[in-house]
Order: structure tokens, then C-alpha cells, then sequence
């Protein structure tokens, strides 16, 4: 059965490497969304085909022009990845509203446009889908959503609280979200990656130090999560998984975390790219 799987900030990233692990499944049909048009037909060729819809998520006429594509062309819809997004540096008396506007309108109000927009068409694959499969012939694929996140979504760091007040309401929407469409027959997954190997996050400062290269992990990562966040019906994944422990810390010893990252200069690693 053809499974319908669309991916934003899929030029780069963690965004491509989504693309890459869902080709290897069974029947996938890849919608590609970038800014960058030639980076997505060379991942569409390098991929064997996927449609390509070249569109800057911020612009008003975005989330529409993507429902007559997918309904043009697949008439369906059963995963959203909703991963394209951004950080800019920089403290809040300096910056001000500017900066944090700018990560509102990628970070948060993109998806929920493009989610709004694209809501009926995963709720009427949901309705026509059979219940998902769950014997060693036939695995689960859920209609689903995935969110990408940030471990930001849990802990804040001096000079990204933009960054982070955009994840934050993300990781909000997506629990409330989830109850809401459950009932409908979507999912919805969050994915919440710490410090990731990107293009918008090249982690040189990291790397080039032995005491914290560890930190860092590969984009290929993140896309198992949301493979497993997604399809595989998973509620959330921090990538890598000990980052959870972190965001714990922050509930129980909010005091202690709050020292612990406030001498950090390190930026926030961006969850998606274009």
C-alpha cells in the first residue's frame, strides 16, 4: 500500500536524512518541501523520484500551494514532518522582538500553518487506512505527524531564548494536538534532538574538542527517531536518548540547571534546515 510521506527542510540535514531512511521503506512516495529547489531534485534523483515543491514556509500562500500539490498529485497523506526551522544567536536586550518574531514565524507558526492547512487531507487517509498492522509481515505505519523539536523545547540557553520560546509552544501544541486527533486517527510524534551535525549547526566548537565531541550525533539519528515517533506511533524521542535526563533535571533541580547552562557560549543545535 503506497505510503504518502511529506518532509520539510528536506534539502539538508536532518531533513535529507529523513528522506533517505523513509526511501528505504516499502512503498514510499517522498513530497519533498525546501527553499532550495536544487538541492531537492538532486535528493529526489539521488532517491530514485519524489515530488519537489520548492516554497519558503513563512510565505502566506505556502501552506495552500502544498495542499494542491499533494492533492494533485497523491490524494493523500499519511506522515507530516514538520522539521524546517532555524537559530539566530543573539540576547534579548540586543536583539529584542525582532528576533524572536523571526523564530516564531519558522519554528512555530509554519508548522501550524502547514498543519492547519493539511489536517483534513491526513484525517481523510486516516478514515480510508486500515488499521495499522502490527505482525512481523507487516509493519506499522501509522497516519501520523511529527514534530522536530529541540531538547531547547525543555532547557533554555542564555543568547537562544527565541529559539527556545519557539520550541517551547511547539512541544505544547504537539501534546494538545496529539489528544485532539487521536480520535481521528493521527498521531502526533515529538522529536526533541540536542546538538546535531547540520548545515544551520555545523558544531565546530564542539567537535574540535575531545571533551565534548562526544555531544554531538549525525542527522541519520534523528531520522530514526522520527521513523519511530512517526509511523512507529512512538509518543516523543530525545536524540540522543540521554538528553531526557537533562530536561529531567530541569523539573527537579531547575536551580542547578539553570547554572550549568547559564556560563555555556555554545548556540542552540537547529532542528531542520532548508
Amino acid at each position: 500500500m503506497t505510503y504518502v510521506a511529506l518532509i520539510t527542510g528536506a534539502s539538508a540535514g536532518i531533513g535529507a536524512a529523513t528522506a533517505r531512511r523513509l526511501a528505504r521503506e516499502p512503498d514510499v512516495r517522498l513530497v519533498l518541501v525546501a527553499r532550495r529547489r536544487e538541492r531537492l531534485d538532486a535528493l529526489a534523483r539521488e532517491l530514485g523520484g519524489a515530488t519537489v515543491i520548492a516554497v519558503d514556509l513563512t510565505a502566506p500562500e505556502a501552506p495552500a500551494r502544498i495542499h494542491d500539490v499533494l492533492q494533485r498529485e497523491h490524494g493523500a497523506l499519511h506522515l507530516l514532518v514538520n522539521n524546517a526551522g532555524a537559530a539566530w544567536r543573539g540576547r534579548f536586550a540586543e536583539q529584542g522582538w525582532a528576533n524572536v518574531q523571526r523564530h516564531l514565524a519558522l519554528d512555530l507558526e509554519a508548522p501550524l500553518r502547514l498543519t492547519e492547512e493539511l489536517l483534513p487531507l491526513l484525517r481523510a487517509t486516516a478514515a480510508a487506512s486500515p488499521e495499522p498492522a502490527s505482525d512481523a509481515g507487516s509493519p506499522v505505519r501509522r497516519v501520523a505527524i511529527v514534530n522536530v523539536a529541540s531538547t531547547a523545547s525543555r532547557v533554555a540557553r542564555p543568547n537562544s531564548g527565541g529559539y527556545s520560546a519557539a520550541k517551547f509552544a511547539l512541544a505544547g501544541w504537539s501534546d494538545a494536538l496529539h489528544g485532539e486527533e487521536a480520535p481521528h486517527g493521527v498521531h502526533v510524534g515529538l522529536v526533541l534532538p540536542g546538538f546535531v551535525r547540520t548545515e544551520g549547526f555545523p558544531a565546530a566548537e564542539l567537535v574540535g574538542r575531545a571533551r565534548t565531541r562526544w555531544m554531538v550525533c549525525e542527522p541519520e539519528l534523528v531520522a530514526e527517531a522520527i521513523v519511530q515517533c512517526g509511523p512507529g506511533g512512538r509518543a516523543e524521542r530525545y536524540v540522543p536518548r540521554w538528553y531526557w535526563i537533562v530536561a529531567a533535571l530541569r523539573i527537579l533541580a531547575p536551580g542547578l540547571v539553570r547554572r550549568a547552562v547559564a556560563g555555556g557560549g555554545l548556540s542552540t543545535a537547529t532542528a531542520g534546515g532548508e
